[in-house]
């Protein structure tokens, strides 16, 4: 295979601040390759692997999904083709980070004014429940 070997999964787990499962997962679903084994079939990692999932970690805390994730290492692959593939696909992400957000400040301020409708007492008078059930679709 050509890698170097020699980090176990825990070290790898360790070093990259990423859960073993994870790791395992990834490897499952062809995002990092399979390890190579040593002879008594234990996972064992190269620099290459340390590389590849710290990509992986870094644009999974950026907000990338596995697929797009997916996309960027194969644009990744050819560095000497353009970046606009990248760009764009960067772009998009902004933009549903953008539609989130805006969401999120309209959440807030939706609980904002749920929690102003409190004036304490009892349950069967509480305002801020009887504003969560006013929100409730009427098929319930």
């Amino acid at each position: 295979m050509g890698r170097e070997v020699g980090l176990p999964i825990g070290a790898l787990a360790s070093r990259t601040g990423t859960k073993v499962n994870t790791i395992r997962f990834y490897e499952d679903i062809g995002l990092l390759p399979p390890a190579a084994r040593t002879a008594s079939g234990r996972r064992s990692y190269g620099p290459e692997d340390v590389r590849r999932l710290a990509f992986i970690r870094s644009a999974r805390g950026l907000g990338f999904s596995i697929d797009e994730i997916r996309s960027l290492k194969a644009l990744a692959a050819g560095p000497e083709q353009d970046c606009a593939e990248v760009r764009a696909l960067a772009a998009r992400h902004l933009l549903d980070v953008d539609e989130r957000l805006e969401r999120m400040v309209r959440l807030r301020a939706e609980l904002a004014r749920i929690v102003q409708l409190c004036e304490g007492g009892r349950i069967a008078d509480c305002r801020v429940i009887e504003a969560i059930e006013a929100t409730l679709p009427s098929a319930v």
